[in-house]
């Protein structure tokens, strides 16, 4: 299960939970409700944690200059044909 629904869990737990009044026999929709909000919490909790150890640290590379030598190359010296 990922994070949207885990988030998912937690809203349709909230709603049962809060918002609604209704009444089922032998159902009790605010105890369901704190169960779905409880499962989207372990479930949040648990991707994040597994989220963290996925993630990999680079170090910085440092790049490396390569001067080239001063001198005659090519017939050309000074950069003006001779």
């Amino acid at each position: 299960m990922g994070l949207g629904g885990c988030i998912i869990l937690i809203a349709a737990g909230a709603i049962l939970t809060f918002a609604t009044d209704w009444h089922m026999q032998g159902v009790n929709l605010d105890l369901v409700g704190v169960i779905l909000m409880i499962v989207g919490l372990i479930g949040v909790t648990t991707f994040s944690s597994i989220a963290r150890r996925r993630r990999v640290v680079v170090p910085p590379t440092t790049q490396t200059v390569v001067e080239e030598p001063h001198g005659r190359r090519d017939g050309y010296s000074g950069g003006y044909g001779v």
